[in-house]
């Protein structure tokens, strides 16, 4: 029985905190979103606008995947300390961002339809009145995108300031890899949605004029389908980006030969090697490893190892397996 303290070993599993500015930024833009929404949609199927329409049902998805992005952001601080999650609740958020972009992309694929109907079936369009709206739509959603785009510049150079997870057994050394930052993929997520939204509000701008000024009436549902193209594509990369990351698709990352390397240079022997290496990203910029080690030196230990990994900030949590050679024990 253990009667003494045992927190030298004990984790914390925070790996990664919720930007505070990211969550409120965020809600503060679905909320106006929301209200440009209805007012757009109102004004498209008033004026008879697909390019308007598909902009104020494009906005809508918005509306939804941002507000799921903020949703990540509350439900992952809520539950960072429920010890349920074994390696925290940061993934809470990158699932907000895959479904955000699962949700953009079924959106896309709304527009194509709607754009082609109306190429189809050609409808008389109020260009004056829903060209004022489409600009009012395009302030709106520029406006957003400041606001987001300050905290995801802030993001980008901040987040490697808070590394400290107090369960490290030795002290990092601070050296620096200069390996390729991380951002917040649930911020970008909801910053993708606005900065959508503003091209799709230009292209619905672009379309409106150029039919009322040259009578190109094929030009609305035309700029709906570039618009949708363009969504998708938007979408598919922030998808890759977030599956890649529940997947936990990172032994191609820089860090894995690294640490590879730092091990079995630990005995100058050249017989140290590391026969199984796990590795998954626990937070924006961190890491936790698994390895199984096979040496002949009776005298290296999980801590001796750790040790040598603190010279990477990234790794935060590690779990070591080592077994000795039978020969060595001769």
């Amino acid at each position: 029985m253990h009667l003494h303290d045992l927190s030298e070993w004990a984790h914390d599993h925070i790996f990664d905190t919720s930007s505070r500015a990211a969550e409120k930024s965020t809600r503060l833009v679905m909320w106006v979103t929301l209200v440009m929404m209805v007012f757009e949609i109102a004004a498209g199927w008033w004026y008879n606008s697909m390019a308007l329409l598909a902009d104020g049902w494009h906005m809508s998805s918005h509306a939804v995947a941002i507000g799921l992005s903020a949703f990540a952001y509350s439900a992952a601080r809520r539950y960072s300390r429920d010890a349920r999650f074994a390696f925290g609740t940061w993934k809470i958020e990158i699932l907000g961002g895959f479904a955000s972009a699962v949700f953009l992309l079924c959106i896309a694929g709304l527009m194509v339809f709607g754009s082609v109907e109306r190429i189809v079936d050609p409808q008389p369009i109020h260009y004056q009145e829903a060209i004022v709206v489409a600009v009012i739509g395009l302030i709106v959603n520029l406006v957003c995108a400041i606001i987001l785009g300050r905290v995801h510049h802030d993001d980008h150079h901040d987040h490697s300031l808070s590394h400290s997870h107090g369960h490290q057994h030795e002290p990092a050394h601070g050296h620096s890899h200069g390996h390729a930052h991380h951002h917040d993929l649930n911020l970008k997520s909801a910053y993708v949605h606005v900065i959508a939204d503003a091209a799709t509000s230009l292209l619905a701008i672009i379309a409106l004029l150029g039919g009322w000024f040259l009578g190109w009436s094929w030009l609305d549902p035309v700029m709906g389908l570039v618009g949708a193209v363009l969504v998708a594509v938007w979408a598919k990369g922030l998808i890759q980006d977030t599956g890649k990351i529940l997947l936990d698709r990172e032994m191609d990352h820089p860090v894995v030969n690294e640490i590879r390397d730092v091990v079995e240079g630990i005995t100058n022997d050249g017989e140290t090697k590391v026969t199984d290496l796990h590795v998954w990203r626990v937070g924006k910029t961190v890491y936790s490893c698994a390895l199984t080690v096979v040496t002949h030196d009776s005298t290296l230990t999980p801590s001796i190892i750790r040790q040598a990994l603190s010279i990477h900030e990234e790794i935060i949590h590690s779990t070591i397996e080592i077994h000795l050679c039978p020969d060595a024990h001769a």
